[in-house]
């Protein structure tokens, strides 16, 4: 079998929302309805994710990244706290910890998970007397979390998990997101699944939970009108996209499983090619793929423009480590993560989403094996 030309092929997209009729009926019933915000249907759907995770609590909030300021905040981390986190992230990560007025740490990554390094983590942790753990699932993939739990247990230090690309993956069984303190879910519509924009909190603590309902309602709890407990946030969810959520919830499973079989067949393929580095999956872990992302060490360039010119959609997430941005720069972050970095120099991320199709695998298995760079 040949890959087609160029030319005439389909573009496969990198990431593509499922967007059902049943979504878009719910989200009709609102809009008829006229209650846009504070109703039952981001309630329902806070008691639906909560029971999905196993976690007794959730709270919505407007996006990823209000969920992790408010997780933060909610948990009790404020000014001058370090928290310990991963460079090797999207920006909203390192942004949270500074919206609290706390201060990032970050330390290197493992270069078979891309997750976090444990050790550099105890590390940090003990040298900066950290207050938090901010941990990052990469791609769907849990990270070490008995190694991180007993950190956090050893040193008192509070464990945040950042899930927003994880949904529903798992760590020996449990669902990420119920480990540490708190965990951080997002709802942007590249991610397991999608309300457009929105993001979730969800935890065993009540008071936490208490603590986080109150910041996301502008600092407002309950009924009581006009009288602040807080200075808070308008980070409420509308309830167009906690009734998406509510329907988008029921097909994670299915969607997750999609995206595993299309890995399945990837990395099996892959472990041929001498040239790519595929990813991992450690046994005891459930990764839900969000992204499929490998590492091609010796020309990455040549492989990201061939990929384009047989319009495969892909990505690399993410080309540059928080600490590198300019912004962070200015704050004077420096530091020396040589895993990180040389992961910004050779990881791809392909299409895994459940709305490819056999025959779309097929052709993008074709494509990466004949990449002419690999013999050159």
């Amino acid at each position: 079998m040949h890959p087609p030309q160029a030319q005439s092929a389909k573009s496969i997209p990198i990431a593509k929302p499922l967007i059902s009729d049943e979504d878009k009926r719910a989200v009709m019933e609102v809009l008829d309805s006229g209650m846009l915000v504070a109703g039952r249907q981001v309630a329902d759907f806070e008691q639906a994710f909560a029971r999905y995770l196993g976690a007794r609590e959730a709270v919505a909030t407007s996006s990823g990244t209000s969920a992790l300021q408010v997780a933060l905040e909610a948990a009790g981390i404020g000014r001058g706290d370090a928290v310990v986190t991963t460079p090797f992230t999207f920006v909203a990560t390192g942004n949270a910890i500074l919206y609290v007025g706390a201060r990032p740490v970050f330390v290197d990554v493992d270069p078979r998970s891309y997750n976090i390094n444990p050790q550099a983590v105890a590390d940090a942790v003990e040298r900066e007397h950290a207050r938090a753990i901010l941990c990052v699932h990469l791609y769907g993939l849990a990270c070490d979390m008995a190694a991180l739990g007993e950190i956090a247990h050893r040193t008192g230090a509070l464990l945040i998990e950042d899930c927003a690309q994880a949904h529903g993956a798992q760590y020996a069984g449990k669902k990420v997101g119920t480990f540490g303190q708190a965990g951080v879910f997002s709802f942007y519509p590249s991610k397991n699944m999608t309300t457009g924009e929105g993001g979730m909190i969800v935890t065993n603590d009540p008071a936490l939970a208490e603590r986080a309902r109150v910041l996301v309602n502008v600092g407002q709890r309950g009924g009581a009108e006009y009288l602040y407990d807080a200075i808070g946030y308008n980070y409420r969810m509308t309830n167009m996209a906690g009734a998406m959520g509510r329907t988008q919830l029921t097909h994670l499973d299915s969607w997750n499983k999609a995206r595993r079989d299309h890995a399945a067949r990837y990395t099996a393929a892959f472990a041929s090619l001498p040239w790519l580095v595929p990813p991992v999956e450690p046994p005891g872990y459930f990764h839900v793929y969000n992204q499929y992302t490998v590492r091609v060490p010796q020309g990455r360039a040549q492989f990201l423009n061939y990929l384009s010119e047989h319009r495969i959609g892909r990505r690399v997430y993410y080309p540059h480590l928080v600490p590198q941005s300019p912004a962070y720069q200015q704050l004077g972050f420096r530091g020396s993560y040589p895993v990180a970095e040389r992961l910004t120099a050779e990881v791809v991320s392909l299409p895994v989403h459940p709305g490819l199709s056999s025959e779309d695998v097929n052709r993008i298995l074709d494509v990466v094996a004949r990449f002419p760079g690999a013999r050159e």
